[in-house]
Protein backbone atom coordinates (compact mmCIF):
# COMPACT_ATOMS: atom_id res chain seq x y z
CA UNK A 1 0.00 0.00 0.00
CA UNK A 2 2.68 2.59 -0.72
CA UNK A 3 0.13 4.84 -2.13
CA UNK A 4 -0.83 6.10 1.02
CA UNK A 5 1.22 8.10 3.71
CA UNK A 6 4.12 7.24 5.40
CA UNK A 7 2.90 6.08 8.85
CA UNK A 8 -0.09 4.74 7.88
CA UNK A 9 0.42 1.42 7.19
CA UNK A 10 -0.53 -0.12 10.41
CA UNK A 11 -3.79 1.60 10.33
CA UNK A 12 -4.83 -0.28 6.99
CA UNK A 13 -5.52 -3.90 7.36
CA UNK A 14 -6.77 -6.56 4.51
CA UNK A 15 -9.00 -9.31 6.61
CA UNK A 16 -7.48 -12.68 6.45
CA UNK A 17 -4.10 -11.94 5.79
CA UNK A 18 -2.29 -10.93 8.97
CA UNK A 19 -2.29 -11.75 12.82
CA UNK A 20 -1.55 -8.30 13.73
CA UNK A 21 -3.58 -5.81 15.20
CA UNK A 22 -5.05 -3.07 13.69
CA UNK A 23 -3.23 0.41 15.09
CA UNK A 24 -5.78 3.14 16.48
CA UNK A 25 -7.06 6.27 18.46
CA UNK A 26 -3.62 7.31 17.77
CA UNK A 27 -3.50 11.49 16.28
CA UNK A 28 -4.36 11.89 12.76
CA UNK A 29 -0.95 12.05 10.76
CA UNK A 30 -0.55 15.49 9.47
CA UNK A 31 -1.37 16.03 5.70
CA UNK A 32 -4.30 12.96 6.16
CA UNK A 33 -6.78 14.96 5.55
CA UNK A 34 -8.56 13.19 8.12
CA UNK A 35 -12.17 12.93 8.20
CA UNK A 36 -12.71 13.61 12.42
CA UNK A 37 -14.00 16.26 13.89
CA UNK A 38 -12.68 18.41 16.55
CA UNK A 39 -12.85 18.02 20.42
CA UNK A 40 -15.93 20.88 20.08
CA UNK A 41 -18.02 18.72 17.55
CA UNK A 42 -17.79 15.74 19.61
CA UNK A 43 -18.83 17.93 22.82
CA UNK A 44 -21.71 19.27 20.88
CA UNK A 45 -23.12 16.28 19.58
CA UNK A 46 -23.37 14.40 22.40
CA UNK A 47 -25.31 16.96 24.67
CA UNK A 48 -27.21 18.58 21.81
CA UNK A 49 -30.36 16.33 22.11
CA UNK A 50 -30.60 18.07 25.50
CA UNK A 51 -34.02 19.54 24.37
CA UNK A 52 -35.05 21.54 28.11
CA UNK A 53 -31.31 22.89 28.41
CA UNK A 54 -29.68 26.34 27.05
CA UNK A 55 -26.54 25.39 24.66
CA UNK A 56 -24.44 28.45 24.75
CA UNK A 57 -20.99 28.94 22.70
CA UNK A 58 -18.85 31.12 24.48
CA UNK A 59 -16.73 31.21 20.50
CA UNK A 60 -16.74 32.96 17.21
CA UNK A 61 -19.90 32.60 15.19
CA UNK A 62 -18.57 30.15 12.57
CA UNK A 63 -18.72 27.42 15.24
CA UNK A 64 -22.33 28.01 16.58
CA UNK A 65 -22.83 27.34 12.55
CA UNK A 66 -20.88 24.67 12.14
CA UNK A 67 -22.62 22.71 14.72
CA UNK A 68 -26.45 23.91 14.27
CA UNK A 69 -29.08 21.21 14.11
CA UNK A 70 -25.94 19.14 14.23
CA UNK A 71 -28.06 15.51 14.49
CA UNK A 72 -31.60 14.76 13.39
CA UNK A 73 -32.40 13.73 17.23
CA UNK A 74 -36.28 14.49 17.65
CA UNK A 75 -37.60 15.80 20.92
CA UNK A 76 -41.24 14.51 22.29
CA UNK A 77 -41.15 18.19 23.74
CA UNK A 78 -38.90 21.05 24.41
CA UNK A 79 -37.18 22.19 21.55
CA UNK A 80 -34.93 25.11 22.90
CA UNK A 81 -32.06 22.42 21.75
CA UNK A 82 -32.60 23.31 18.38
CA UNK A 83 -31.35 27.28 18.75
CA UNK A 84 -27.58 27.37 18.08
CA UNK A 85 -27.07 30.38 20.31
CA UNK A 86 -23.20 31.84 20.17
CA UNK A 87 -21.39 35.01 22.40
CA UNK A 88 -20.05 35.57 18.75
CA UNK A 89 -16.61 36.90 20.12
CA UNK A 90 -14.55 39.50 18.24
CA UNK A 91 -11.35 40.74 17.74
CA UNK A 92 -11.87 43.90 20.74
CA UNK A 93 -12.85 40.53 22.70
CA UNK A 94 -9.60 38.50 21.86
CA UNK A 95 -7.78 41.47 23.61
CA UNK A 96 -9.92 42.61 26.73
CA UNK A 97 -11.34 39.19 26.94
CA UNK A 98 -14.98 37.89 26.76
CA UNK A 99 -16.47 37.09 30.39
CA UNK A 100 -18.58 40.22 30.64
CA UNK A 101 -19.79 39.09 27.15
CA UNK A 102 -20.62 35.60 28.43
CA UNK A 103 -21.75 36.73 31.88
CA UNK A 104 -24.29 39.15 29.93
CA UNK A 105 -25.11 36.63 27.35
CA UNK A 106 -26.18 33.59 29.88
CA UNK A 107 -28.14 36.24 32.00
CA UNK A 108 -29.87 37.58 29.03
CA UNK A 109 -31.09 33.96 27.98
CA UNK A 110 -31.54 32.08 30.78
CA UNK A 111 -34.09 34.64 31.39
CA UNK A 112 -35.82 34.69 28.58
CA UNK A 113 -36.21 30.65 27.78
CA UNK A 114 -36.21 29.70 31.18
CA UNK A 115 -34.28 26.19 30.60
CA UNK A 116 -33.92 23.55 33.23
CA UNK A 117 -29.94 23.79 32.89
CA UNK A 118 -27.44 25.80 30.89
CA UNK A 119 -24.65 24.17 28.97
CA UNK A 120 -21.72 26.29 28.19
CA UNK A 121 -18.96 25.68 25.57
CA UNK A 122 -15.50 26.72 24.93
CA UNK A 123 -13.74 26.69 21.83
CA UNK A 124 -10.02 27.44 20.46
CA UNK A 125 -10.24 30.61 20.75
CA UNK A 126 -11.56 30.78 24.34
CA UNK A 127 -8.79 28.23 24.98
CA UNK A 128 -6.21 30.41 23.46
CA UNK A 129 -7.17 34.29 25.34
CA UNK A 130 -7.89 32.33 29.15
CA UNK A 131 -11.26 33.03 29.66
CA UNK A 132 -12.61 32.13 32.82
CA UNK A 133 -15.82 29.88 31.94
CA UNK A 134 -15.86 27.84 35.27
CA UNK A 135 -16.40 31.00 37.16
CA UNK A 136 -18.61 32.83 35.14
CA UNK A 137 -20.48 29.48 34.82
CA UNK A 138 -20.23 28.95 39.16
CA UNK A 139 -21.75 33.04 39.52
CA UNK A 140 -24.55 33.01 36.94
CA UNK A 141 -25.79 29.35 38.43
CA UNK A 142 -25.74 30.63 42.08
CA UNK A 143 -27.83 33.83 40.61
CA UNK A 144 -30.52 31.83 38.72
CA UNK A 145 -30.38 29.09 40.79
CA UNK A 146 -30.12 26.03 37.72
CA UNK A 147 -26.72 24.13 37.16
CA UNK A 148 -24.94 26.04 34.45
CA UNK A 149 -21.78 23.77 32.85
CA UNK A 150 -19.10 24.58 31.36
CA UNK A 151 -17.98 22.25 28.58
CA UNK A 152 -14.60 22.33 28.34
CA UNK A 153 -13.80 21.84 24.52
CA UNK A 154 -11.40 23.64 22.78
CA UNK A 155 -11.29 21.97 19.01
CA UNK A 156 -7.34 21.66 19.24
CA UNK A 157 -7.08 19.86 22.39
CA UNK A 158 -7.88 16.21 20.59
CA UNK A 159 -9.96 14.46 18.35
CA UNK A 160 -13.83 14.20 18.22
CA UNK A 161 -13.61 11.67 20.45
CA UNK A 162 -11.83 13.63 22.92
CA UNK A 163 -15.13 15.71 22.83
CA UNK A 164 -17.00 12.49 23.85
CA UNK A 165 -15.18 12.41 27.32
CA UNK A 166 -15.83 16.15 27.79
CA UNK A 167 -19.23 15.85 27.12
CA UNK A 168 -19.52 12.65 29.64
CA UNK A 169 -18.11 14.66 32.50
CA UNK A 170 -20.61 17.40 31.89
CA UNK A 171 -23.14 15.27 32.18
CA UNK A 172 -21.41 13.55 35.41
CA UNK A 173 -21.88 16.96 37.38
CA UNK A 174 -25.79 16.16 36.89
CA UNK A 175 -26.11 12.97 37.77
CA UNK A 176 -27.05 12.43 41.45
CA UNK A 177 -28.84 15.64 41.99
CA UNK A 178 -32.27 14.54 42.49
CA UNK A 179 -33.58 11.60 44.04
CA UNK A 180 -36.53 10.64 43.23
CA UNK A 181 -37.81 6.73 43.13
CA UNK A 182 -38.57 4.76 40.24
CA UNK A 183 -40.04 1.31 39.22
CA UNK A 184 -38.07 -2.16 40.00
CA UNK A 185 -37.31 -2.96 36.26
CA UNK A 186 -36.13 0.53 35.41
CA UNK A 187 -33.33 1.34 32.89
CA UNK A 188 -31.16 4.13 31.54
CA UNK A 189 -30.55 4.04 27.44
CA UNK A 190 -27.24 5.98 27.25
CA UNK A 191 -25.95 6.51 22.99
CA UNK A 192 -29.19 7.26 21.37
CA UNK A 193 -29.41 10.40 20.05
CA UNK A 194 -33.27 9.90 19.04
CA UNK A 195 -32.08 10.30 14.98
CA UNK A 196 -35.14 10.13 13.03
CA UNK A 197 -37.38 9.01 16.04
CA UNK A 198 -34.91 6.10 16.42
CA UNK A 199 -35.30 6.06 19.91
CA UNK A 200 -39.29 5.90 20.23
CA UNK A 201 -39.34 2.45 18.68
CA UNK A 202 -36.98 1.47 21.21
CA UNK A 203 -39.02 2.32 24.49
CA UNK A 204 -42.20 1.06 22.58
CA UNK A 205 -40.13 -2.54 22.74
CA UNK A 206 -38.96 -1.88 26.37
CA UNK A 207 -42.29 -1.38 27.51
CA UNK A 208 -44.21 -3.93 26.02
CA UNK A 209 -41.75 -6.07 27.73
CA UNK A 210 -42.65 -4.78 30.93
CA UNK A 211 -38.88 -2.49 31.47
CA UNK A 212 -39.15 1.57 32.20
CA UNK A 213 -36.54 3.57 30.75
CA UNK A 214 -35.67 5.80 33.50
CA UNK A 215 -33.23 8.35 31.39
CA UNK A 216 -32.75 8.65 27.74
CA UNK A 217 -29.41 9.92 27.77
CA UNK A 218 -28.99 12.34 25.66
CA UNK A 219 -31.82 11.68 22.81
CA UNK A 220 -34.92 13.24 23.82
CA UNK A 221 -33.36 14.22 26.87
CA UNK A 222 -34.59 15.60 29.86
CA UNK A 223 -32.64 17.42 32.33
CA UNK A 224 -34.81 15.94 35.57
CA UNK A 225 -34.32 12.88 34.18
CA UNK A 226 -30.40 13.00 33.88
CA UNK A 227 -30.65 14.23 37.03
CA UNK A 228 -32.34 11.06 38.88
CA UNK A 229 -29.76 8.49 36.42
CA UNK A 230 -28.43 7.36 39.10
CA UNK A 231 -31.56 5.51 40.26
CA UNK A 232 -31.73 2.99 37.41
CA UNK A 233 -30.65 -0.68 37.97
CA UNK A 234 -28.90 -0.99 34.40
CA UNK A 235 -27.68 1.45 31.98
CA UNK A 236 -27.66 0.54 27.91
CA UNK A 237 -25.28 1.41 26.37
CA UNK A 238 -25.72 1.37 22.41
CA UNK A 239 -22.76 4.67 21.10
CA UNK A 240 -20.27 2.85 23.36
CA UNK A 241 -17.92 5.60 21.52
CA UNK A 242 -19.82 8.67 22.74
CA UNK A 243 -21.38 6.87 26.40
CA UNK A 244 -18.83 4.18 27.46
CA UNK A 245 -17.02 6.67 29.50
CA UNK A 246 -20.20 7.67 31.52
CA UNK A 247 -21.00 4.34 31.95
CA UNK A 248 -18.31 3.72 33.79
CA UNK A 249 -18.09 7.16 35.95
CA UNK A 250 -21.73 5.59 37.32
CA UNK A 251 -21.23 2.34 37.96
CA UNK A 252 -17.59 3.94 40.17
CA UNK A 253 -19.46 6.38 41.66
CA UNK A 254 -23.25 4.79 42.47
CA UNK A 255 -22.63 1.35 41.34
CA UNK A 256 -24.81 1.26 38.27
CA UNK A 257 -24.18 -1.98 35.79
CA UNK A 258 -23.62 -1.19 32.37
CA UNK A 259 -24.19 -3.53 29.07
CA UNK A 260 -23.00 -2.88 25.58
CA UNK A 261 -25.90 -3.00 23.21
CA UNK A 262 -26.63 -2.43 19.03
CA UNK A 263 -30.35 -1.52 18.02
CA UNK A 264 -29.07 -2.05 14.39
CA UNK A 265 -29.92 -5.23 12.49
CA UNK A 266 -32.20 -8.09 13.74
CA UNK A 267 -29.65 -9.84 15.25
CA UNK A 268 -28.25 -7.17 17.82
CA UNK A 269 -31.62 -5.74 18.55
CA UNK A 270 -32.78 -8.44 19.78
CA UNK A 271 -29.93 -9.48 21.65
CA UNK A 272 -30.30 -5.78 23.28
CA UNK A 273 -34.10 -7.30 24.95
CA UNK A 274 -32.69 -10.41 26.23
CA UNK A 275 -29.61 -8.87 27.62
CA UNK A 276 -31.82 -6.89 29.58
CA UNK A 277 -34.48 -9.58 30.53
CA UNK A 278 -31.08 -12.07 31.47
CA UNK A 279 -30.05 -9.14 33.21
CA UNK A 280 -32.94 -8.81 35.77
CA UNK A 281 -33.29 -12.87 35.78
CA UNK A 282 -37.28 -12.60 35.62
CA UNK A 283 -39.09 -15.35 33.92
CA UNK A 284 -41.86 -12.98 32.72
CA UNK A 285 -39.48 -10.37 30.99
CA UNK A 286 -37.91 -13.31 28.87
CA UNK A 287 -41.46 -14.17 27.67
CA UNK A 288 -42.07 -11.51 26.89
CA UNK A 289 -38.96 -10.22 24.96
CA UNK A 290 -39.48 -13.80 23.12
CA UNK A 291 -43.03 -12.74 22.17
CA UNK A 292 -41.66 -9.52 20.88
CA UNK A 293 -38.44 -10.87 18.56
CA UNK A 294 -41.08 -13.57 17.62
CA UNK A 295 -43.88 -11.15 16.24
CA UNK A 296 -41.43 -9.08 14.45
CA UNK A 297 -39.35 -11.87 12.64
CA UNK A 298 -42.70 -13.55 11.35
CA UNK A 299 -43.23 -9.62 9.92
CA UNK A 300 -40.17 -8.78 8.68
CA UNK A 301 -38.32 -11.88 7.26
CA UNK A 302 -40.76 -12.59 4.33
CA UNK A 303 -39.49 -9.17 3.32
CA UNK A 304 -35.94 -9.46 4.10
CA UNK A 305 -35.69 -12.83 1.81
CA UNK A 306 -36.93 -10.69 -1.41
CA UNK A 307 -34.80 -8.18 -0.92
CA UNK A 308 -32.10 -11.33 -0.25
CA UNK A 309 -32.81 -12.43 -3.54
CA UNK A 310 -32.30 -9.43 -5.45
CA UNK A 311 -28.95 -7.68 -4.07
CA UNK A 312 -27.15 -11.19 -4.01
CA UNK A 313 -23.52 -10.45 -5.47
CA UNK A 314 -23.79 -6.59 -4.53
CA UNK A 315 -20.94 -5.44 -2.51
CA UNK A 316 -20.72 -2.73 0.01
CA UNK A 317 -18.04 -0.43 1.40
CA UNK A 318 -18.71 1.10 5.08
CA UNK A 319 -16.87 4.02 6.92
CA UNK A 320 -18.39 5.36 9.76
CA UNK A 321 -18.00 7.34 13.13
CA UNK A 322 -17.90 4.39 15.48
CA UNK A 323 -16.31 0.77 15.01
CA UNK A 324 -19.49 -0.66 16.80
CA UNK A 325 -21.62 0.86 14.55
CA UNK A 326 -20.18 -0.78 11.62
CA UNK A 327 -20.30 -3.99 13.20
CA UNK A 328 -23.72 -4.27 13.00
CA UNK A 329 -23.80 -3.03 9.71
CA UNK A 330 -21.68 -5.68 8.58
CA UNK A 331 -24.55 -8.06 9.66
CA UNK A 332 -27.55 -6.74 9.38
CA UNK A 333 -25.98 -6.35 5.26
CA UNK A 334 -24.78 -10.04 5.32
CA UNK A 335 -28.65 -11.00 6.01
CA UNK A 336 -30.02 -9.44 3.02
CA UNK A 337 -27.10 -10.50 0.70
CA UNK A 338 -24.80 -8.23 0.65
CA UNK A 339 -21.12 -8.44 1.13
CA UNK A 340 -19.39 -5.83 2.84
CA UNK A 341 -15.46 -5.11 1.46
CA UNK A 342 -14.13 -2.06 2.84
CA UNK A 343 -14.96 -1.56 6.26
CA UNK A 344 -13.73 1.63 8.94
CA UNK A 345 -14.37 3.92 11.47
CA UNK A 346 -13.09 6.87 12.81
CA UNK A 347 -12.94 6.19 16.52
CA UNK A 348 -12.85 2.00 16.53
CA UNK A 349 -11.04 0.27 19.28
CA UNK A 350 -8.99 -2.53 18.95
CA UNK A 351 -11.62 -4.78 20.35
CA UNK A 352 -13.70 -3.98 17.82
CA UNK A 353 -11.28 -3.92 14.91
CA UNK A 354 -10.47 -7.59 16.01
CA UNK A 355 -14.00 -8.68 15.62
CA UNK A 356 -14.40 -6.89 12.77
CA UNK A 357 -11.84 -8.78 11.31
CA UNK A 358 -13.37 -12.28 12.18
CA UNK A 359 -16.43 -11.18 10.63
CA UNK A 360 -15.42 -10.43 7.51
CA UNK A 361 -14.47 -12.04 4.23
CA UNK A 362 -11.03 -12.80 3.49
CA UNK A 363 -9.26 -9.92 1.48
CA UNK A 364 -11.72 -7.18 3.01
CA UNK A 365 -9.88 -3.68 4.13
CA UNK A 366 -10.08 -2.62 7.18
CA UNK A 367 -9.38 0.86 7.83
CA UNK A 368 -8.87 3.32 11.01
CA UNK A 369 -9.31 7.19 10.29
CA UNK A 370 -9.25 7.43 7.26
CA UNK A 371 -9.33 10.20 4.39
CA UNK A 372 -11.30 10.52 1.10
CA UNK A 373 -8.21 9.91 -0.90
CA UNK A 374 -7.62 6.25 0.77
CA UNK A 375 -11.29 5.48 0.76
CA UNK A 376 -12.21 6.50 -2.88
CA UNK A 377 -9.15 4.01 -3.99
CA UNK A 378 -10.64 1.28 -1.65
CA UNK A 379 -13.66 1.85 -3.08
CA UNK A 380 -12.66 1.32 -6.53
CA UNK A 381 -10.35 -1.66 -6.19
CA UNK A 382 -13.10 -3.68 -4.77
CA UNK A 383 -15.41 -2.17 -6.95
CA UNK A 384 -18.31 -1.72 -4.37
CA UNK A 385 -21.84 -1.06 -5.16
CA UNK A 386 -23.06 1.23 -2.46
CA UNK A 387 -21.26 3.43 0.16
CA UNK A 388 -22.65 3.60 3.98
CA UNK A 389 -21.26 6.81 5.91
CA UNK A 390 -22.24 10.26 6.45
CA UNK A 391 -22.16 13.73 5.19
CA UNK A 392 -18.60 13.65 4.39
CA UNK A 393 -18.02 10.06 2.49
CA UNK A 394 -21.67 11.47 0.46
CA UNK A 395 -19.16 12.88 -1.89
CA UNK A 396 -17.29 10.48 -2.34
CA UNK A 397 -19.62 7.95 -3.47
CA UNK A 398 -21.40 10.80 -6.26
CA UNK A 399 -18.17 11.34 -7.62
CA UNK A 400 -17.42 8.13 -8.17
CA UNK A 401 -20.83 7.13 -9.38
CA UNK A 402 -22.17 4.72 -7.29
CA UNK A 403 -24.84 4.64 -4.39
CA UNK A 404 -25.02 5.75 -1.14
CA UNK A 405 -26.70 5.27 2.26
CA UNK A 406 -26.49 8.20 4.47
CA UNK A 407 -26.03 6.08 7.89
CA UNK A 408 -24.83 9.59 9.69
CA UNK A 409 -26.68 11.67 12.58
CA UNK A 410 -28.21 14.44 10.50
CA UNK A 411 -30.20 11.24 8.67
CA UNK A 412 -34.26 11.58 8.58
CA UNK A 413 -35.23 8.33 8.41
CA UNK A 414 -34.44 5.36 11.20
CA UNK A 415 -32.36 2.83 10.86
CA UNK A 416 -32.52 1.23 13.99
CA UNK A 417 -34.77 -1.14 15.71
CA UNK A 418 -36.62 -3.75 13.72
CA UNK A 419 -38.69 -1.22 11.51
CA UNK A 420 -35.59 0.46 10.94
CA UNK A 421 -33.81 -2.61 9.57
CA UNK A 422 -36.87 -3.08 7.04
CA UNK A 423 -35.88 0.79 5.93
CA UNK A 424 -32.45 0.03 5.63
CA UNK A 425 -32.90 -2.84 3.65
CA UNK A 426 -35.53 -0.87 1.32
CA UNK A 427 -32.52 1.79 1.10
CA UNK A 428 -29.81 -0.37 0.09
CA UNK A 429 -32.49 -2.09 -2.24
CA UNK A 430 -33.80 1.23 -4.18
CA UNK A 431 -29.87 2.58 -4.32
CA UNK A 432 -27.55 -0.07 -5.54
CA UNK A 433 -30.38 -1.64 -7.95
CA UNK A 434 -31.06 2.01 -9.38
CA UNK A 435 -31.14 2.12 -12.86
CA UNK A 436 -29.27 5.36 -12.98
CA UNK A 437 -25.73 3.31 -12.30
CA UNK A 438 -25.99 1.95 -16.26
CA UNK A 439 -25.30 5.79 -17.30
CA UNK A 440 -22.22 6.09 -14.98
CA UNK A 441 -20.47 2.92 -15.11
Amino acid sequence: MSEFLTGREKQIVRSGTTSEAILCAKPSLAGSVSQRACVFCGSRVVLYPISDALHLIHGPIGCAVYTWDIRGALSSGPELHRNSFSTDLQEKDVVFGGEKKLYASLIELIDRYKPKAAFVYSTCLVGVIGDDLEAVCKKVGLEKSIPVIPVQAPGFNGTKKDGYKVACEALATLVGTSDREIPKFSINILGDFNIAGELWLLLDYYRRMGIHVNATITGDGRVDAIRNAHKASLNVVQCSGSMMYLAKLMQEKYGVPFMRVSYFGLEDMSEALYGVAKFFKDKDLMIKASEIVKEEFLRIMPVIKEYKEKLQGKKAAIYVGGSFKAISLIKALRLIGVQTVVVGSQTGTSEDYELIQQLCDEGTIIVDDSNPIELSTFVKEKKADIFIGGVKERPIAYKLGLGFCDHNHERKEALAGYEGMLNFAKEIYATAMSPVWQFTR
